[in-house]
């Protein structure tokens, strides 16, 4: 049976949450601020974090940044009402799997907990590992592995995301608002530069250093990522 820890202050939606998770087959822990949610969530046996932001003792950020550090595989769900585009794009760079905005239909949330178990149960069967290659560049899919040739890349979770849709479409010019909807589900907002900044983070660590170059700017359109 999976364990979901619920890190939430509110304590009506915490046992919502925990009662509707219950009742479709998961054990679930609720704690109720972030100090001791952060030490429950590093302890062996927990399966996915269902993590508010606004919490007391300890913001969510600071226990996604530091259950992600020590337990880079585990699955976090950020649910909270801070829905402005900088909260979820800090939130998904600090490693969280998704965010989910309140109020919220819990069919949703009973979604995405799937998907992110799914992810994981992908991640820990070699035979259903996707692997992409362009040119020396080789992506796993399911492990999360990058490479130049030889050489291992360390991308962020929001990195590796951008990465992924860039080689799922190759050889496709993608707009900012193609990248923004399909990486951080954001509507584009043209005041942001959100999206200009992750695809320098990107080739800084996948170009800079390699040759053949493979993220290409097309002015006025966008970016592709093919071998020229």
């Amino acid at each position: 049976m999976k364990n979901i820890l619920i890190i939430e202050d509110d304590r009506r939606i915490a046992q919502n949450i925990s009662r509707g998770l219950q009742e479709e087959g998961y054990a679930t822990q609720v704690v109720y601020e972030g100090l001791n949610g952060r030490q429950m969530a590093l302890q062996p046996g927990i399966d996915l974090i269902i993590l508010d932001i606004n919490l007391p003792g300890l913001s969510g950020f600071e226990v996604c940044r530091s259950v992600r550090a020590e337990k880079p595989q585990l699955p976090i769900i950020i649910l909270t009402a801070l829905g402005e585009v900088e909260d979820k794009v800090e939130g998904l760079a600090l490693g969280a799997d998704d965010y989910l905005v309140k109020p919220f239909d819990f069919r949703e949330l009973l979604a995405r907990v799937s998907t992110c178990f799914r992810r994981a149960a992908l991640s820990a069967n070699p035979s259903t590992q996707e692997i992409w290659q362009v040119a020396n560049l080789t992506i796993n899919l399911t492990t999360k592995d990058v490479r130049r040739g030889t050489t291992p890349i360390e991308l962020t979770a929001r990195e590796f995301s951008l990465l992924d849709y860039f080689v799922r479409n190759r050889g496709r010019v993608l707009s900012k608002a193609d990248i923004a909807e399909a990486v951080w589900s954001l509507n584009f907002d043209p005041g942001t530069n959100v999206v200009e900044v992750y695809v320098n983070y990107l080739r800084k660590k996948i170009d800079r250093d390699f040759e053949p170059k493979l993220i290409h700017t097309r002015p006025g359109l966008g970016y592709v990522l093919k071998e020229e």
